[in-house]
């Protein structure tokens, strides 16, 4: 009997330093993860000030490119501007024939126009 008194005694020790090393190692798991906590949230502010960095550089960037293209490519004159846009107007209108001449369902396109013309003076001229 005092054999298994003994070994109750020894066996409650052993539940005691197990239970002891339990709690110490929740305390250890505890403390690390409020270190990890501190430490990604320290991360977190870190990327979101990077950010904010970088959004402000970029902005200072673009505004000094603004800058630059000012100066260095002033404004047109407004006879140019005319110029092209009496030029893009002119190309938007051959668009139409250039495209069907380019994918092979109309003849050149180029001189037609005054080629029809002359075909059409030609034929006044004959039948008067």
């Amino acid at each position: 009997m005092t054999s298994l008194f003994t070994q109750e005694i020894r066996l409650s020790k052993r539940h005691e330093e197990i239970v002891s090393k339990r709690v110490k190692s929740l305390q250890q798991m505890k403390s690390k993860f409020r270190d990890k906590n501190k430490e990604k949230a320290s991360q977190i502010q870190a990327a979101e000030a990077a950010f904010e960095r970088n959004l402000s550089l970029l902005k200072d960037i673009e505004r000094a490119e603004k800058f630059l293209q000012a100066r260095i490519q002033p404004f047109p004159p407004p006879e140019v501007v005319s110029l092209e846009t009496l030029y893009w107007a002119s190309v938007e209108e051959y668009i139409p024939k250039w495209e069907q001449f380019l994918l092979g369902r109309a003849p050149y396109p180029i001189g037609v126009e005054n080629q029809n013309e002359a075909e059409k003076e030609a034929e006044v001229k004959a039948q008067q």
